[in-house]
């Protein structure tokens, strides 16, 4: 391969590299140089260096080589000068003796080698001579011994060696950034399989939604307020009084237009003039300003006030929403005022609703519902009655606080409900539910309780707790669900229902179901994490701990079917009673009715099928419209009720289609879908 690399070199030198005469050149040198001149080459590739005008090398090698060798030389010598010699040697030398390692070593390819000859060769042709030249007149003789410095050849090899170093690290460089754009396009095609699974179309990720121009100006603008506030600060450190009213004046300028504008096309046309003048001071002020140090810290303090008032604002709207979603809006306010109003105009042998021997007929379809909603209220009776196969065998039980009681009564007094059977009733006047009996109203009592509830600065009125911080715990309507048998001493069953909730359905099959000696029948709602017991209890607590499984399932109120019977035998009040007094100081669960509900019903829950309930209508954007229309019950739980402006629209109108919203009451109270 040396050889024919070395032959190569010389072709192009006399040839010039190309027409047709070049070919035959080419074949003509190869032949001399394979029948007569090989034992040449050899010593040649084995770096033996070979000087035309150098008479003691000429001398010394002839006195090793035969006679063969002599001739080679001699014929070599006429026909090619020194200069192609030089390019011959340079060319083999380099690679060191002709072996099976040397090829390892060096592991080109032939045609990757000439390419190289070839380029060096032209490259180098028009300073051969003159380098050469300078090379002889280095030689120079000091107290008789011959001293020698860097040769052509030697000259031409470091060359090669670094144009191929050059050459090799170039390709490496091409290499990393062909893989790294290899990478990028792998990680874009692993990005938009994710977005099949859960992100879908929202991830703003994905290149179709990249849109580099989208309200750039406005992005531009509020980057610009942001860095003139930073400057505006070290302005303010370094005494620069001129440039600080300066960048104060172009942030006043800019926020008055962003304060009107929330994309680009609301900016006005003098938008673009702000931008270029907010861009001179911040030039200048770059120039006059410009601290690493100080604009990191700067940076870094914005970020930490930034985020200290997300945090301020997130509570503040999770107050407000936690506010909005427990006060009743005024419409239903102003229902319930004129119908009080009413109320107390009537006589009273026209406040008593009819069929009152059913109220403890226990053959008879009892529902119990505590509201102080009477618009709710009505809803969930409605509904119930439009769906019931027989309404004369329904009887409702409904108990309010004695602010709702006339409104209760007027309602149903000129609404009846069909056949049905109306009761209503004043928690208030229950004169058993007393602090001596009920450890809530006790504790309700207590001035730890009342500092709780009533003082804003608590310490622990932080977001997470705002939910139980909440006026309805307060109420015994809350907590009545507890006292059922007391409240009903006649009943055998009671199906429990909030105000919140739909009836889509017959409920009298619920009558017919096997609770199997348990108590309370209900929906469970394990089906995600999060409603299991660690959820609502505080197992670091030993009571807690012992007596109950971290992963049971919980279950829902709202449609809850109560053997009172068996509740009776089991004393589920006294379990109550028991657990509440342990919690006095909140410290196995916070405050509210689930909990207990699943301590007390712990064991005694017969799960139903979840077709009976379905939840979240009041938190849950994603519920599938078929299990909807499919539930015999549909519960509004969480903030969102359907009565309030809250309210996902989406599912609101399961709700309106129970209400008249041309009913005179409803009209002059602004009451309307």
């Amino acid at each position: 391969m040396a050889l024919k690399r070395g032959l190569l070199g010389v072709n192009r030198i006399r040839g010039g590299g190309g027409g047709g005469g070049g070919g035959s050149r080419s074949s003509f040198v190869l032949l001399v140089f394979f029948c007569v001149f090989a034992p040449l080459v050899f010593f040649v590739g084995r770096g033996v260096y070979i000087d035309s005008s150098n008479d003691y090398s000429n001398d010394s090698l002839k006195q090793d080589l035969d006679w063969r060798e002599r001739l080679a030389m001699q014929s070599l010598r006429s026909l090619f000068s020194k200069e192609v010699l030089d390019v011959i040697t340079a060319s083999t030398a380099d690679l060191g003796p002709f072996s099976l390692d040397s090829f390892k070593k060096n592991n080109l390819s032939a045609s990757y080698r000439e390419a190289v000859v070839d380029t060096s060769v032209r490259n180098s042709q028009n300073q051969t001579t003159s380098s050469a030249m300078n090379a002889k007149r280095d030689i120079t003789s000091k107290g008789g011994s011959h001293q020698k410095v860097e040769t052509p050849a030697k000259f031409y090899r470091r060359q090669l060696r670094e144009k191929r170093r050059e050459m090799r690290a170039n390709e490496l460089v091409q290499r990393n950034d062909d893989t790294i754009l290899k990478l990028e396009n792998a990680a874009i095609e692993r990005s938009k399989s994710v977005d099949s699974a859960v992100l879908g179309k929202y991830s703003i990720w994905r290149r179709e939604n990249e849109n580099d121009n989208s309200d750039s100006n406005i992005r531009l603008m509020r980057d610009q307020v942001i860095m003139a506030r930073v400057y505006s600060g070290i302005a303010k450190l370094k005494n620069k009084t001129e440039l600080l009213q300066e960048l104060q004046a172009r942030i006043k300028d800019s926020q008055r237009v962003l304060a009107e504008a929330t994309t680009d096309a609301d900016l006005p046309r003098s938008a673009h003039d702000k931008l270029r003048d907010m861009g001179q001071v911040l030039s200048k002020a770059k120039m006059q300003l410009y601290d690493c140090k100080l604009v990191t810290g700067k940076l870094r303090a914005m970020l930490q006030t930034a985020d200290e008032q997300v945090r301020s604002l997130k509570k503040q709207s999770t107050f407000l929403a936690q506010l909005a979603a427990k006060t009743i809006p005024n419409p239903i306010h102003c229902l319930s005022m004129r119908l009080t109003i009413d109320y107390y105009l009537l006589s009273p042998e026209k406040r008593k609703f009819p069929r009152r021997e059913n109220r403890e007929n226990p053959n008879l379809y009892h529902y119990a519902l505590f509201s102080d909603n009477v618009l709710a209220a009505s809803v969930v009776v409605n509904s119930t009655i439009m769906n019931a196969k027989d309404p004369s065998k329904h009887v409702f039980h409904l108990v309010t606080d004695k602010l709702n009681f006339a409104a209760m009564n007027m309602w149903f007094l000129l609404n009846p409900p069909g056949k049905a059977t109306i009761h209503v009733e004043n928690v208030d006047e229950f004169k058993w539910l007393n602090s001596s009996y009920c450890p809530v109203l006790r504790q309700l009592e207590s001035a730890a309780m009342k500092e709780y509830y009533f003082k804003a600065d608590h310490p622990s009125s932080g977001s997470s707790n705002l939910k139980y911080r909440n006026p309805k715990y307060l109420s015994m309507l809350n907590h009545l669900r507890f006292y059922l048998p007391e409240v009903y001493p006649k009943l055998n069953k009671i199906l429990f229902l909030d105000d919140d909730i739909i009836v889509q359905k017959d409920l009298t099959p619920l009558w017919e179901v096997n609770l199997n000696g348990k108590v309370n029948g209900a929906v469970e709602t394990c089906g995600e994490s999060f409603h299991r017991f660690d959820k609502y209890l505080n197992f670091s607590n030993p009571h807690i701990a012992r007596n109950f499984n971290p992963n049971a399932c919980g279950w829902a109120y709202g449609m809850n079917m109560f053997d009172l019977k068996e509740w009776k035998k089991r004393d589920i009040t006294g379990i109550y009673h028991k657990w509440q007094n342990m919690n006095e100081n909140r410290t196995l669960w916070k405050l509210g009715t689930l909990p207990p509900g699943l301590i007390t019903f712990y064991g005694l829950t017969h799960p139903l099928d979840k077709s009976w309930h379905v939840l979240g209508l009041g938190y849950n954007p994603s519920i599938a419209k078929k299990d909807i229309q499919n539930a015999a019950v549909v519960h509004y739980n969480g903030n969102m009720k359907p009565w309030l402006e809250l309210a996902m629209s989406k599912y609101r109108p399961y709700w309106t289609k129970y209400i008249k919203f041309d009913h005179p009451y409803l009209r002059r109270c602004n009451l309307h879908e």
